[in-house]
């Protein structure tokens, strides 16, 4: 972005008249307080809704669905994920970034946001049947076009959620979302064991996201208004379309996996490889999902300070990978008896690649948080090149894995690439915007030898004790008393001991203010 701007427009913001001085207003709770608590009822909802879903998975796996129908609905769930990535344009983002009041420029995001997805969702609908068939999976054009309504209702649920995002009130998330569940899950149950197959995820997924919307306005009244500004709009889509664009590759880099195996190997085998991704996303989902809640708004604020920005990105990602590892190990290494206790014998073949799709799941957490600090910072050239080059080497990569070793080379070749190409170039641009490798290692030294020393102790416990119920907690816990070992010299760095942030970091309650393009 061109950082030679007029007055008024230098943060990107649209201009607007000078507003009169505001009278005096308590002083903010100090950033860091709000960051924390916002993390903490993140993780509750985030953990508690997976834990829900993985729930409904296993009934769903055990008693309704066979790998032939999930198979239909991961194509689905994929093509949904690309589109969500970008139907809103970017413009959303600007609600949580931009300084000043957002309720002024709030309407024109919101038409922008809503004309997008629409216009996206009329193209998905007139083009489901060949895309399904592209896909190898012809039954799936249906449910593409009811799951992809949800593309419509997030498009105008973008402002409301991102005003609770802005204000960090994920307790009100966590009520929001738990409304989603319980419409969504009901509605996916009753249709599935009515026969329903593929589609009863597909309107459950709407009932859930017409909640969300409903929710989200009630809890940030006043945000649903429509409007327009053309001066405002064309200062969004500067802003937005870049962010689009690195979010559309980043979401395409996770998923084209599953047109791939699709295309190549068939639904049913695309069944159990959707079933082990599914797997390996569950620490993805409970503690990245969790952080990205509030890092992106918290990496902001620290933006004009590469010292707190440096030192509350490694602190970060230190919490978010020592929570992760201990699950990426025990998915990984229990993998084979874990899916057929959870899930049953018949879904036995899915466990051949989940230890490696475990590595990139770790993988996946370290490059989500990167991506949050690098838009951030304004490094969006830097995403964009990440990304693309992730996307361009991860295709041909695929497609040879998969033909060569079915699912289990497919996820080969997705830790081969994002392992030996992506992480390189993530830690390049990072350093670039002021966060050292060093700062990196620190914060993932503990857990990585924590991870090795729970390795260790399964390979040494599952030949003498099986791989019976008890056995696997009986080896679950000593493994995950050793990590926890390995990491207690660590907690002092990942409580942030010495303060919320190092000297010259941003005032509480400092405006927001985009970094500089890279």
């Amino acid at each position: 972005m061109d950082t030679a701007r007029p007055p008024g427009r230098e943060t990107g913001e649209p201009s607007q008249a000078p507003a009169p001085p505001a009278p005096a207003a308590p002083a903010p709770p100090s950033l860091g307080r709000k960051v924390r608590s916002a993390a903490r009822w993140s993780l509750i909802n985030t953990a508690v809704m997976r834990l829900g879903n993985f729930a409904t998975g296993i009934v769903l796996a055990r008693f309704a669905l066979g790998p032939a129908e999930w198979g239909v609905y991961g194509i689905a769930q994929t093509v949904l994920l690309v589109l969500l990535s970008a139907n809103e344009l970017g413009v959303g983002l600007a609600i949580v970034r931009w300084e000043g009041d957002a309720r002024r420029f709030a309407p024109t995001v919101l038409t922008l946001s809503a004309l997008s997805s629409a216009l996206l969702y009329a193209a998905l609908f007139a083009a489901a049947p060949t895309v399904a068939g592209l896909l190898g999976s012809p039954d799936a054009a249906g449910v593409l076009r009811v799951m992809c309504l949800c593309v419509v209702i997030d498009g105008v649920a973008q402002v409301p959620g991102g005003f609770l995002t802005r204000e960090f009130a994920q307790g009100k998330r966590m009520i929001i979302d738990g409304l989603n569940f319980a419409l969504s899950t009901s509605v996916t149950l009753l249709l599935a064991f009515e026969g329903w197959g593929a589609m009863s995820f597909a309107w459950g997924a709407v009932a859930g996201n017409v909640v969300t919307l409903i929710g989200c306005s009630l809890a940030a009244p006043g945000t649903l208004r429509f409007g327009w500004d053309p001066e405002q709009a064309r200062a969004l889509l500067r802003f937005g379309l870049p962010l689009a664009g690195a979010s559309l590759l980043a979401l395409a880099v996770v998923n084209v996996d599953t047109m791939v195996v699709g295309a190549t190997l068939g639904n049913v085998a695309l069944g159990f490889y959707v079933l082990a991704f599914n797997i390996s996303g569950w620490p993805v989902r409970i503690i990245s999902e969790a952080a990205r809640r509030v890092s992106f708004a918290g990496f902001s604020r620290l933006a004009d300070s590469p010292q707190a920005l440096a030192h509350g990105f490694s602190r970060a990602l230190g919490v978010v990978i020592t929570a992760t590892v201990p699950l990426c190990v025990l998915l990984a290494a229990l993998a084979g008896p874990a899916v057929q206790l959870i899930y049953g014998s018949h879904w036995a073949p899915a466990a051949a690649a989940l230890p490696w799709l475990m590595a990139l799941g770790l993988i996946r957490i370290g490059s989500e948080l990167a991506y949050d600090c690098l838009v951030a910072i304004g490094q969006r050239r830097s995403l964009f090149l990440v990304q693309g080059l992730w996307l361009a080497a991860l295709v041909p990569v695929l497609l040879v894995g998969a033909r060569q070793n079915g699912i289990v080379g497919a996820s080969q070749a997705h830790v081969l690439v994002a392992g030996g190409m992506v992480v390189p170039v993530f830690l390049f641009a990072l350093s670039r915007g002021g966060i050292g490798v060093g700062r990196i290692a620190r914060a993932c030294a503990w857990p990585f030898l924590g991870g090795a020393v729970m390795t260790a102790i399964i390979l040494l416990l599952e030949r003498p004790l099986g791989d019976g119920p008890l056995a696997l907690l009986a080896i679950s816990a000593a493994a995950l008393a050793g990590y926890t070992l390995c990491v207690l010299p660590s907690r002092g760095f990942l409580r942030g001991a010495g303060g919320d942030r190092p000297p010259g970091g941003p005032s509480d309650g400092r405006p927001i203010r985009p970094g500089p393009a890279s």
